[in-house]
């Protein structure tokens, strides 16, 4: 299920409109993330999906700095349907301040858990780094500090037995800066939360000689939903020759409890209705299936999306 997934980074804000429905009594504003990344083609598909399948609908589309924001959106009832790691969600749901939840979003409800993003970490191969304790003294880039990407690393490092205080040096740098410092010689590796085959390691594994670093399933093991235990395929990088075990986390689509059952209820279904128009629009919505929406949610599932779960036999 975690092989061939592709996705991009995050960036931040533009909204984009799709085509509403006239006089529409419903609206779905659908929060996402950077127009780059994964998660914004797929809330333009599903804008346009719902546009056209639920009756009187208006859909919207907002460009965000993803997770945290889109669930900080979502508790203001600024947004009904947002994308997020499954990490985030859990300390959302917890209030967890230092991550950026002031008190616990108790309004949020799920309506599905999506596809994966797989945890990569690159390290320039003169290094030696071979798995996560060979990271101890070294120079790494965890993302944008409090982005998805950078509570992933938190928590891989906790779970390996490992802090930030460990390394040689810490940066908090988006994908593309980072690799820009790893050409340069200036920076050990880097640690990305996307689909495989990122454009962004793509470039660096046809300039330098990298390693990717190993993480052990008992990782994932020890962490628990979301976490899973992952896979980088042999071949999805140049120069890259071996299967490496590393740790994914699984996406959700997340609402809140004040969009109505009935609406709730349309959004899962037409979802999974039109599976074939979301992977058309980007090859990430090819890990969702019904099967695997209903499990390790760290929130309660939406009444509506539960009604259509329990049709189909799932719950």
């Amino acid at each position: 299920m975690f092989h061939n997934i592709k996705l991009g980074a995050v960036a931040a804000g533009i909204i984009a409109l799709s085509a509403p429905v006239a006089q529409g009594s419903e609206f779905i504003n659908i929060l996402t993330g950077g127009t780059s990344g994964v998660y914004y083609p797929l809330g333009v598909a599903l804008s346009d999906i719902y546009a056209k399948g639920i009756d009187g609908a208006r859909t919207q589309v907002q460009s965000t700095k993803a997770s945290v924001e889109n669930l900080n959106l979502l508790q203001q009832g600024k947004g009904e349907l947002a994308f997020a790691l499954g990490d985030s969600v859990k300390y959302a749901w917890e209030g967890n301040a230092e991550v950026g939840f002031k008190a616990p979003l108790g309004k949020l409800r799920a309506i599905a858990a999506i596809y994966p993003n797989v945890i990569q970490i690159a390290a320039l191969s003169d290094t030696g780094a071979v798995t996560v304790a060979d990271l101890k003294g070294k120079s790494l880039s965890v993302g944008a500090a409090k982005s998805g990407t950078e509570l992933n690393a938190r928590a891989i490092f906790g779970a390996s037995g490992l802090s930030y205080e460990d390394l040689g040096k810490l940066e908090y740098l988006p994908f593309a800066e980072s690799v820009e410092l790893m050409k340069n010689r200036q920076l050990d590796a880097t640690l990305q939360s996307s689909g495989l085959g990122n454009a962004a390691l793509k470039d660096l594994a046809t300039s330098q000689a990298i390693t990717f670093v190993s993480v052990p399933a008992e990782v994932a093991e020890s962490l628990g939903a979301p976490y899973v235990a992952g896979m980088i395929p042999a071949g999805t990088y140049e120069g890259q020759t071996a299967d490496v075990p590393t740790v994914a986390v699984v996406n959700f689509l997340v609402t809140h409890e004040d969009v109505s059952e009935e609406t709730a209820y349309q959004m899962t279904k037409l979802l999974f209705e039109n599976l074939d128009t979301l992977k058309a629009a980007h090859s990430a919505a090819g890990g969702i299936s019904a099967e695997a929406a209903v499990k390790g949610s760290p929130i309660p599932m939406h009444p509506g999306a539960e009604r259509y779960y329990k049709e189909q036999g799932l719950m």
